[in-house]
């Protein structure tokens, strides 16, 4: 076999574990795999034979690769401050002023049953929520929190890539790893009785079971939901457990692609598209039922909110 061929046939034997590195560090099946073929590119203008290490190697090039494109993409952010992410336009899947399923996600009926990038997110074993949470990392911080905490690589490997020492990376990753996993604002106890609750009804609500849901609604629970979460004719606030509980089987779809969080220091729910929350529910847990809910769709109330991973 000629060296080409045998470089190009290692390379592929390392292709799956970059792609999961650059997704995490991107967030993006579509931008992981633009990175993990630009790193390709790059060992194909190298020369091999003075390459020791190729996976480090390629790991290396990979986390540098995606280091840039995360830090030009901060940098766009700051440009446009009243940027609002795909879905949030009027029109696009949920009506004027409305929130449904974009077109093109799971049980939006759109073309292909769902982008090729939503899909693979919905295949990654990787959490939409988490992902999430790690878009408000900085660059440096997610890379750290990425290589070391999801791949075990050492700090000292680490360091030459965000341009730290040892000792300061560890600090980026101790620091990423407090924001990823936030601060509760309840006793653990509380947030266990919330996580429980909040869990049932998410259940029930993606099956469809209007009893499941209906076993975790107090019987004068009130749904609020702002107005951009709202579809024509909808009501802002709907009381009571049956109509709420009838609203929230009927909107299975949106359910399904819901993933626990921790908003603002309680257990609540997520719906992420295009690597940004679309919708967030915070619920008011007493005695073991949901007293009440808010659905939130605005973009700006959603950038406002404080997300973190639940701890499993």
């Amino acid at each position: 076999m000629e060296e080409p061929d045998r470089l190009a046939e290692r390379f592929d034997e390392q292709r799956g574990g970059l792609h999961a590195i650059a997704y995490r560090m991107l967030g993006s099946s579509v931008e992981a795999e633009d990175a993990v073929q630009e790193a390709w590119l790059r060992l194909a203008r190298a020369c091999p034979g003075d390459i020791e290490n190729l996976l480090g190697w390629l790991r290396t090039v990979v986390t540098r690769i995606c280091l840039d494109m995360l830090r030009s993409r901060a940098a766009r952010r700051e440009d446009l401050p009243g940027e609002l992410p795909d879905g949030y336009a009027t029109g696009s899947g949920h009506g004027a002023g409305g929130v449904g399923v974009p077109d093109g996600l799971p049980g939006s009926g759109g073309p292909g049953g769902g982008a090729p990038e939503e899909q693979a997110v919905l295949a990654d074993a990787v959490s939409r929520a988490l992902l999430v949470v790690l878009d408000t990392l900085e660059p440096a911080e997610r890379v750290a929190f990425v290589l070391h905490d999801m791949f075990g690589v050492p700090f000292g490997q680490i360091a030459p890539i965000v341009e730290r020492t040892p000792a300061a990376t560890k600090k980026l990753a101790s620091r990423a790893r407090q924001k990823v996993r936030g601060t509760p604002a309840v006793p653990a106890e509380r947030l266990a009785q919330q996580r429980r609750v909040v869990s049932a009804f998410l259940a029930a609500a993606r099956d469809g079971d209007l009893a499941g849901v209906l076993n975790v609604l107090a019987p004068d629970v009130v749904r609020r939901s702002d107005p951009a979460a709202l579809r024509p004719g909808g009501a802002a606030v709907v009381r009571g457990a049956r109509n709420v509980a009838e609203g929230t089987v009927r909107n299975m779809a949106r359910a399904r692609l819901a993933e626990l969080a921790l908003i603002d220091g309680e257990v609540g729910a997520i719906v992420v598209t295009r690597g940004r929350p679309w919708i967030a529910l915070t619920f008011t847990v007493e005695d073991g039922a949901i007293t009440s809910y808010d659905v939130i769709a605005d973009p700006v109330r959603l950038r406002n909110l404080s997300l973190a991973v639940v701890d499993v």
